[in-house]
């Protein structure tokens, strides 16, 4: 229900409105009007004084706005009654958007109303025509409201809207808002921008036909299963199908590699018989191709959702485009992920021992304000080279010597297995995967005659005498290639690296991952140069003429829009004395400096101590110099810093027993208690290196200790410069709950009572390799209002890669609760953060997480208001300024720029938000997506909001690129990822194995309930922000 009657801060007619329900409006007032004179045209008001139902989850039909309860009258004497709201057709989106506005008309009588503020309609932004996007017709004028509708008539609306309006499957679905107005306003300066979108035209009168394919093995298997088929295999069998039948056009289809073939016009349905093989001599096979049409693709449906004519996206054309763009990548690139790299790399892009940087592109067609864009940016990868396998051992394996192999055989099957491979013994594009080695030399191998199981044949007569070949190498194992039980084994020299195969980066040594890392950060002029190069490649999605061939252009110019920056705010730090200081930062980096400046509160620290890892190791704590530095630096922040209490000495040695290390710190906490100078605020761990068992340092503190840690490395500590120390101090002051710096004003549009809640949301996925390891979930929330700056946070495992976070609304009642236990008040509004999910897993975040949280929060008779915006920060789009003056010194867009026209969503609430100074490389900004908005933002207010709280984060003195509630559960989420992989370590394989496996399926979580434990944060660290 819409809080109505009422309004907001008005008086209505007659006495006290009856209350049903548990929600309570939050907005009181003595305005003169309680009627209903400002509700939208397509709502009627309800003349009963009923309220408080505000969510049901079973009513897909109420509104983002419609909530809680209002008190009001209803003229008449006697109990006053409230204007109310028939829900909103939600399927056929009205041409409006929503404009807060206080309602002012004058009426007699005493009765006090209390309730939100109304809403009117606003049309939506007038369109000019272009190409394939025809303008909208105008809106109806809206019809005049009706003055009261009786109960029933209004429970038959409710009722034909809920069974008319959606399909069954869709019957409860809420979708993504509208945006509330043409875009922001606000700004500094407007600056001229070139976005790497490109226009993308298309004939709408097209159709693109969409055929299931199915390859099969004509010969039936031995053991009854299907033969397994690989994807090259696949693509060759399908190419030679289509380059010999002339009725299947190769150039006018686009395959996926799988089971799909989109096809600019009519195929021959039905089975073909193609004869294949995957080398000169190996047997060809044949196999059967079946076609069968599943769908066409009418591109008008496309056309309708980016003129606002129709609001459901038709995934399954963009889906068929996407794999018609992808076709002469295919055919000419290396595919890696969503990527493509070239086959040959760049001699200057060598980054040694046999790894090599490769500059590629990366696309995605997106559905914008001024039609369909191909988003198409520079993704640069460290690869393998494709080069012989003995070739790369000696670059890649220092000291290699072919002669002395046994020497190096285990670092040279580290450095192979699981690899590809090509031979070159004979011709085949077929790539092997490096099983190992063979336990024997290669004089020595030999294997059972195919004729003769009984009689072994050496490897080396087969070679000379099968393939004419005298093998070099004859004191070094060869590969194993052996795949499902048919034996495999090659000679080294004959095995070459294939193409495209990812090095990790962070196996990467010290120079090279520089190399890597300045060819990745290219300038924004380099880059700009590089993606126009690149979307006129004839190997790119616009060359080959395929998609021409599909009625489909390319503009290769980048797309010209028009940027705002928005002006930073005043921030609040303080003096060495103590006194508030107001401080207006730099209007081009938008950074400050700590010189003669403290935090806004420092926190005392009186009982700490220090374990010295160092002493064992040549890089030693130098003791006597670090402590001093670090109280007096702390001091002039304003935090007032004792003596340790205790200085233990350990070695690093003991980070590899975790048993070990559970002790030290059991036996370090309680001699500082016995000690009888309190509990023990934080420990700090100084290390000689980086090491594995940090991870079982954290987990051990923060789940079974209690106490805040902060680590550090004796080299950095050594030298103590002013800057780390002040890094130090600041990490320090933050997880023991001080606050760094604060905004001088309140945040945008909370400018009223009650308190607000600020919610981040994100999950941790283990790496594309890893098959049983469990995801984890994070959530955090203030837990201070009007500052929003100091965090509590929530850590959960759950099933494998699954991307809905399983417990979010109980996690988030967690929040709410220490929240209330903080404040002596919950939250009254709160703004949801949600990291990590594409476009299409926002009908799960908004149709399954919301939900969950607004289920969990009912339980308890709680019913707040809620705004719900996705950040996205895995994206393609970049903005490089027109001229110098549109940017920063570095060439980089300014902080504070905002794009929300053109190239943002046809109709949904979004835009893009650089917060941050581009220093390095090309700035990316983050995208927001607005998907739920009970606060009635308008775009100003939300992109100032957002904008204000990048200058909160706790570790720097710099606006992040981020806004911090996502940013600091993307920490929390990387830290319960630590507590795992600290947990494996210190189990046996059998229950390692198990406790993976129990979070894998949903029907073996309930018995994992030890397992979540070991995730639960220690009491006393609920509340603090120990993971910044």
């Amino acid at each position: 229900m819409e809080r109505g009657g009422g309004g907001y801060r008005e008086r209505g007619y007659g006495g006290r409105g009856r209350y049903y329900g548990g929600g309570r409006g939050r907005a009181r007032g003595r305005g003169r009007d309680g009627s209903a004179d400002h509700q939208p045209p397509y709502q009627a008001p309800i003349d009963q004084g009923q309220s408080g139902a505000n969510w049901n989850p079973t009513n897909s039909q109420v509104g983002p706005y419609q909530d809680g309860d209002a008190r009001g009258g209803q003229a008449g004497g006697g109990r006053g009654r409230r204007g109310g709201w028939v829900p909103r057709l939600q399927p056929e989106r009205p041409n409006y958007s929503y404009e807060a506005e206080s309602a002012s008309g004058r009426g007699g009588g005493t009765g006090r109303g209390r309730g939100r503020r109304p809403f009117r309609p606003v049309a939506a932004p007038t369109l000019e025509p272009e190409d394939n996007i025809p303008a909208l017709p105008p809106s109806p004028p809206p019809p005049p409201p009706p003055q009261s509708v009786p109960d029933s008539v209004v429970m038959n609306v409710s009722e034909q809207l809920a069974s008319t309006s959606l399909s069954s499957e869709n019957q409860n679905r809420h979708n993504p808002i509208m945006r509330p107005d043409k875009g922001g306003r606000t700004a500094l300066a407007t600056v001229r921008l070139n976005v790497n979108h490109f226009r993308v035209k298309f004939n709408p009168e097209s159709i693109i036909r969409h055929y299931d394919v199915d390859v099969r093995q004509l010969e039936s298997p031995r053991n009854g299963r299907p033969a397994y088929i690989s994807k090259p295999l696949l693509s060759n069998i399908r190419k030679k199908l289509f380059t010999d039948n002339p009725q299947l056009p190769l150039l006018m289809t686009a395959y996926d590699g799988e089971k799909n073939i989109f096809s600019a016009v009519r195929l021959p349905e039905g089975e073909f018989k193609v004869e294949s093989s995957e080398g000169e001599d190996v047997m060809a096979r044949t196999y059967i191709f079946s076609i069968k049409l599943v769908n066409e693709l009418k591109l008008c449906k496309l056309r309708d959702y980016l003129s606002r004519k129709a609001y459901s996206i038709p995934r399954d054309i963009l889906q068929g485009m996407d794999v018609v763009m992808k076709e002469n990548p295919v055919m000419h690139m290396v595919p890696v992920g969503r990527s493509f790299h070239p086959y040959e790399s760049c001699p200057e892009d060598d980054l040694g021992y046999g790894i090599t940087a490769s500059r590629g592109i990366r696309y995605s067609l997106k559905p914008t304000y001024q039609g369909l864009a191909l988003c198409l940016d520079y993704s640069v990868l460290a690869f393998r080279k494709k080069m012989p396998v003995l070739d790369f051992l000696a670059e890649h394996i220092p000291d290699f010597n072919v002669n002395s192999f046994r020497r190096f055989r285990r670092h040279v099957d580290q450095a192979l297995k699981n690899l590809k491979v090509n031979v070159t013994h004979r011709r085949t594009k077929q790539k092997y995967v490096i099983v190992g080695l063979t336990r024997d030399d290669t004089r020595n191998v030999s294997f059972p005659d195919a004729n003769d199981p009984q009689v072994r044949v050496r490897l080396v007569d087969y070679f000379r005498e099968k393939y004419d070949n005298n093998i070099r190498y004859l004191d070094i194992p060869c590969l194993d290639l052996s795949r499902n039980n048919r034996m495999n084994y090659v000679p080294m020299e004959y095995c070459v690296l294939a193409e495209g195969q990812i090095y990790p980066k962070d196996d990467l040594d010290q120079e090279a991952a520089f190399m890597l890392k300045n060819i990745s950060l290219a300038k924004p002029y380099e880059r700009q140069s590089n993606i126009c190069g690149m979307v006129q490649s004839k190997d790119g999605p616009c060359g080959g003429n395929i998609i021409q061939n599909f009625g489909i252009e390319v503009d290769t110019r980048m797309t010209p829009v028009e940027g705002r920056v928005i002006g930073p705010p005043v921030l609040k730090l303080a003096a060495p004395t103590g006194k508030l200081l107001k401080i207006t930062v730099d209007r081009n980096t938008c950074q400050w400096n700590l010189v003669g400046k403290a935090v806004v509160v420092g926190k005392a620290i009186q009982c700490w101590a220090v374990i010295d890892f160092t002493q064992a190791d040549r890089l030693k704590l130098n003791f006597d110099s670090f402590i001093p530095k670090l109280r007096n630096r702390c001091r002039n922040l304003g935090m007032t810093m004792e003596d340790p209490i205790l200085y233990e000495l350990a070695q690093m040695q003991i980070f590899s027993d975790g048993n070990g290390l559970l002790q030290l710190l059991e036996n370090v906490t309680r001699r500082v208690h016995k000690f009888g100078r309190g509990n023990l605020q934080f420990l700090l761990c100084v290390m000689s290196r980086k090491d594995d068992g940090y991870k079982c340092l954290k987990w051990i503190s923060e789940t079974k200790i209690g106490v805040v840690t902060q680590c550090c490395l004796s080299n950095h500590a050594n030298k103590g410069q002013d800057q780390y120390l002040a890094n130090l101090a600041l990490k320090i002051n933050a997880k023991l709950g001080g606050s760094n710096v604060e905004l001088n004003d309140r945040l945008p549009h909370f400018r009223g009572e009650g308190h607000v809640m600020f919610i981040g949301a994100d999950v941790n996925h283990p790496g594309s390799h890893n098959n049983t390891s469990p995801s984890i979930a994070a959530v955090v929330a203030t837990m201070n209002w009007p500052e929003a700056n100091r965090y509590a946070a929530r850590v959960r495992p759950q099933i494998h890669r699954k991307e809905q976070i399983l417990e979010f609304g109980e996690m988030c009642l967690e929040l709410v609760e220490s929240y209330a236990r903080l404040n002596n008040v919950k939250p009254e509004k709160i703004v949801l953060f949600r990291d990590g999910v594409s476009e299409g897993q926002f009908d799960m975040v908004l149709n399954e997480e919301l939900m969950d949280l607004k289920s969990a929060f009912q339980r308890i008779n709680y019913f707040p208001t809620i705004t719900l915006i996705v950040a996205q920060k895995r994206h393609q789009t970049r903005f490089f300024p027109e001229g110098k003056g549109d940017g920063g010194p570095t060439g980089n867009i300014s902080p504070g720029t905002v794009v929300d026209t053109k190239i943002v969503h046809p109709f949904e609430f979004d835009f893009y938000l650089c917060s941050h100074h581009g220093s390095l490389g090309t700035s990316k900004p983050t995208h927001y997506h607005i998907l739920w908005d009970e606060h009635g933002f308008s775009s100003d207010q939300l992109q100032k909001l957002i904008y204000n709280m990048c200058f909160t984060f706790a570790r720097c003195t710099k606006p992040v690129s981020l806004v911090p509630p996502v940013y600091y559960a993307d920490l929390v989420a990387y830290r319960g990822w630590l507590y795992y992989q600290a947990m494996i370590g210190r189990q046996s394989p059998i229950s390692t194995s198990s406790l993976s496996s129990s979070m894998t399926s949903s029907s073996s979580m309930s018995s994992a309930a030890s397992f979540h434990d070991w995730f639960k944060l220690h009491a006393n660290l609920e509340n603090m922000m120990f993971f910044v």
